[in-house]
């Protein structure tokens, strides 16, 4: 229930979408069409990814990350703000997650770093677990290969804005399970994923736990 957000390093822009607004030139004429600038309200919606999936590059050091309202209603507003300290060399996902206080228009944020594998196999596909649910208990992905029965396991016992590795798996499709750790009830199921070899890829678990949907 989050509204859509920018999001910054300090006050640099580490995401955004382009706008439109000036093609083709409105009439009458905007001045920041060819000054300032429009910048779109469009922003990084719930369960998207910003930056179209790539990564912005930034000097290392300590920041304050924050996911500010893109929309024109409290536009620039920080709903989300996060402290953390960047080593060089390093990559990282920043995640909003929660559930959104509409009153303190304020919701939670994490940060995890991707340590990629220093010897990549090319002939498999790598994939992680995130878990991004606030009112989860630890939870195991299972990743099972209806073709051949074969199962792995994707991160196992996985706490809120927690990680785990980037585990090798041959590239096919896969239906994946959330289990909490211990349990063979399934809290999420999707089916027909396809992992390609050569390729790296986050399942992240978001939303509310307690409620049973696709």
């Amino acid at each position: 229930n989050a509204p859509t957000v920018n999001f910054f390093a300090n006050d640099a822009k580490l995401t955004a979408i382009s706008s439109t607004s000036c093609t083709p030139a409105p009439v009458p004429p905007n001045p920041a069409c060819t000054s300032t600038g429009v910048e779109s309200t469009t922003g990084t919606a719930y369960g998207a990814v910003g930056n179209g999936g790539l990564y912005s590059t930034i000097a290392p050091g300590q920041y304050t990350f924050s996911g500010k309202i893109a929309t024109a209603t409290d536009n620039g507003l920080a709903v989300a703000k996060l402290s953390s300290t960047l080593a060089e060399g390093k990559y990282y996902s920043l995640y909003t997650a929660g559930f959104y206080d509409a009153t303190a228009k304020t919701m939670d944020a994490f940060i995890v770093e991707d340590p990629f594998p220093a010897d990549i196999d090319f002939t498999k596909s790598y994939v992680r677990f995130v878990n991004a649910s606030p009112n989860s208990n630890p939870i195991t992905l299972y990743a099972k290969n209806p073709g051949t029965g074969d199962s792995l396991v994707i991160g196992s016992s996985i706490a809120y804005k927690s990680a785990g590795a980037f585990v090798p798996v041959p590239g096919a499709v896969y239906d994946l399970t959330a289990r909490y750790s211990g349990s063979n009830t399934a809290l999420a199921v999707t089916t027909a994923v396809s992992f390609s070899n050569a390729r790296i890829y986050t399942v992240s678990a978001r939303g509310d736990a307690t409620v049973t949907s696709t």
